[in-house]
């Protein structure tokens, strides 16, 4: 997930940009208006965290382009404002949230999630059946998560991918783990066996004498 911060304090800047890092987002930092209105112009972004009060161009002047160039960007209003008339500013102009500083990075990272979770759900289409999303390592049925490891994953993914092709077992774990593992081969069984307990439907097909292949579920 892509965001962009504008805020001015250097601080504040550098604490919850590192935060944010650390749940996985990628984080691009603006400390004015304009610039953030030039990354806006040149970049996507999931979600835009915004002070107020900034140099240059406000938050609410981002907020305002946001709102009719970039309407699928999630926005966060982030300010020392506390006064009621700021507040319907930034709700007028559909805010998905406003923040008041000094805010728990915290909870700042848990209103994020939050408003990304219902955006992403409400912006894309339901997918029907076994879906897997490369770039986040989840798989999906029928629009709900499964709760997979990441072997499982990797696992999935490689069959999944050439559907056609039956892999040995070595195949396997040299995609799931490339050199780094050392063991029995028979891990590869146990993920199967996992998979197939979590998976609803029989995706995976046995070929005896070689090892596994990807099929539809049934």
């Amino acid at each position: 997930m892509r965001i962009l911060f504008l805020e001015d304090e250097p601080v504040i800047r550098e604490v919850l940009t590192e935060y944010m890092k650390m749940q996985g987002y990628q984080v691009i930092c603006a400390a004015d208006g304009d610039r953030a209105l030039h990354l806006l112009e040149k970049e996507h972004f999931d979600m835009a965290v915004l002070d107020i009060m900034v140099p240059g161009l406000s938050g609410l002047d981002v907020l305002a382009y946001i709102k009719d160039q970039r309407p699928e960007t999630a926005t966060i209003m982030l300010t020392a404002l506390g006064d009621e008339k700021t507040q319907v500013q930034a709700f007028n102009l559909y805010a998905d949230d406003y923040v008041i500083k000094p805010v728990s990075p915290i909870i700042l990272l848990k209103r994020m999630e939050t408003i990304l979770r219902r955006v992403k759900k409400t912006n894309l289409p339901e997918e029907k059946g076994l879906v897997l999303h490369d770039d986040s390592y989840q798989a999906f049925y029928d629009g709900a998560a499964l709760e997979l490891t990441l072997s499982e994953f990797l696992l999935l993914q490689t069959l999944k991918g050439e559907p056609r092709r039956a892999f040995t077992r070595e195949q396997l774990i040299l995609r799931i783990y490339n050199e780094d593992y050392v063991g029995n081969d028979r891990i590869i069984d146990a993920h199967v066996k996992n998979l197939r307990k979590k998976l609803p439907g029989n995706y995976i097909k046995t070929v005896i004498g070689v090892g596994y292949q990807y099929q539809e579920g049934d």
